[in-house]
């Protein structure tokens, strides 16, 4: 949506840019236009069809402008719309696209789609740094599963709380790899409006606001 800000003030400046450049062209149309009447034989006059050529040329350009204008307005009120609404996204529970998931008191929880029958499915659980704690056999049907990590490693340690990464390894029956698509809901705690795309935050975990895939009131089944 701060995609579409930025797209308005692309707009807005080549727009008066191209309102001044326009004048400037005009004002001196006139005036060479004026001088050239003047100058005419009467016995001769110049041909008029090239002035009213420029005309009408002169006359579709600031229609364009114009028109551009009417795009900046609607770009300026959908982003001014998208914002309050991103806004209205606080306290609620989002699921969103994203394979990364908050453990909290030994529980996190990650939903993935397959979209094929794999020969075999391997999660595999990453730390901050990169580092896989837990791998687990995952499921190899077609479509949607439910993963919940209670937080221990591989060796049965308990991991501190925090944001990990689910990573999928699976292929098909022709061996070629299938890439499921990994989701997590929790809590939006709050909105940034100030990168190139408005991202929202869930609990340590920030993504784009076009990852969001639902919403829903906190605690609703």
């Amino acid at each position: 949506m701060a995609e579409i800000d930025a797209l308005g003030a692309a707009f807005g400046s080549q727009t008066a840019n191209s309102q001044t450049s326009l004048a400037n062209n005009f004002e001196m149309f006139l005036t060479l236009l004026t001088e050239q009447m003047k100058a005419q034989d009467p016995l001769n006059p110049l041909d008029s069809t090239e002035f009213v050529n420029q005309l009408v040329n002169f006359s579709s350009v600031e229609q364009e402008i114009r028109s551009n204008q009417n795009l900046e307005s609607l770009i300026s009120i959908q982003a001014a719309s998208a914002q309050g609404a991103a806004v209205g996204f606080i306290g609620r529970e989002a699921t969103v696209g994203s394979p990364d998931a908050s453990l909290t008191e030994g529980s996190a929880e990650w939903t993935y789609v397959m979209p094929e029958n794999s020969q075999g499915t391997l999660l595999s659980v990453q730390d901050s740094s990169g580092r896989t704690v837990a791998t687990f056999e995952g499921e190899a049907t077609t479509g949607t599963h439910t993963f919940e990590w209670n937080g221990e490693d591989q060796t049965g340690n308990a991991m501190n709380d925090g944001i990990y990464t689910l990573e999928i390894s699976a292929v098909n029956g022709d061996g070629v790899p299938i890439q499921p698509d990994i989701l997590t809901t929790a809590r939006v705690t709050g909105v940034d409006f100030s990168g190139s795309e408005v991202v929202v935050e869930l609990d340590g975990i920030f993504v784009r606001l076009s990852s969001v895939r639902s919403l829903r009131e906190a605690g609703a089944i």
